[in-house]
């Protein structure tokens, strides 16, 4: 029962909807004693109940983690998706995304995109043999103009920062499918409540959950969104095999402030307004 906005504006969803979402999507009261938050499983490794016994589920905390499980699931459902993943960074999160693809695959990216993605890919993935086009997405034709018969995925960012240069997402996804190529939206600075790639089309809508998900400057994370079933294994695989996790008390924090993101998100569009 995942929340859709409308497809073609940034309208934000029903806002008392989203608010719902917000507080209780992707929790449960806890089994052994009610408690309505999640606990903080500030643990690395769980108890298997024999050593030929089929396991409960749980083995190792960089694989799985119920804290980390319940941020992923509620920040889904914000975003309208059916698969969240969450890492250490949204640099991470992005550095997975790249990290399925193999040496000559080739992205195009937008030319304005966040610095720190900029260096990791000019500095850290070009070395590996990843190809890279950066334009100006804020027009389609260079997107366009840019696809490869190699290229494999396309990275937008909308609003840009710190320039709030805006992408139109859905004819990114238009093109990017037409070459076979997957779109991944960076959604940190419009936030679910004002943007959702994925009903544009985006087959990724990634965040640095340190902006605006969290709202408190209080953690450092990242957390991305996909629909495909097979997509999400590919990048837990990743995740799981680089090991860039957010600790259960960073996911806890995170699960808190997104509580409250539609009530905040609401202010910022006021003040951005009368600014």
């Amino acid at each position: 029962d995942s929340p859709r906005g409308n497809k073609m504006t940034t309208t934000p969803p029903d806002e008392g909807r989203f608010g719902t979402l917000a507080v209780h999507a992707g929790q449960e009261p806890e089994s052994e004693t009610g408690a309505i938050m999640p606990p903080i499983f500030q643990t690395s490794t769980y108890v298997q109940p024999d050593v030929a016994a089929p396991k409960r589920g749980y083995d190792y905390a960089r694989v799985q983690n119920p804290t980390r499980e319940a941020l992923e699931r509620n920040v889904a459902a914000l975003e309208g998706g059916e698969h969240g993943v969450a890492f250490a960074s949204g640099l991470a999160a992005i550095e997975a995304v790249v990290k399925r693809l193999s040496a000559n695959d080739h992205i195009v990216t937008e030319e304005n995109t966040y610095g720190g993605v900029t260096r990791m890919f000019t500095r850290v993935l070009e070395k590996l043999g990843i190809k890279f086009s950066f334009v100006d997405t804020r027009d389609p034709d260079r997107i366009r103009d840019a696809m490869r018969p190699n290229t494999r995925l396309v990275h937008v960012e909308t609003p840009t920062n710190p320039m709030m240069r805006i992408c139109d997402i859905a004819a990114a996804a238009e093109i990017a499918h037409e070459g076979e190529a997957l779109l991944m939206v960076d959604n940190t600075f419009a936030s679910p409540f004002n943007q959702r790639p994925l009903d544009l089309g985006a087959d990724i809508s990634v965040h640095s959950s340190t902006k605006y998900l969290n709202g408190h400057s209080d953690i450092i994370g990242g957390v991305l969104t996909v629909n495909d079933g097979d997509l999400a294994e590919d990048i837990r695989f990743v995740r799981k095999s680089t090991g860039a996790v957010p600790g259960p008390m960073d996911a806890w924090l995170c699960l808190r402030g997104t509580k409250t993101l539609h009530v905040r998100m609401e202010r910022h569009n006021e003040n951005g307004l009368a600014v």
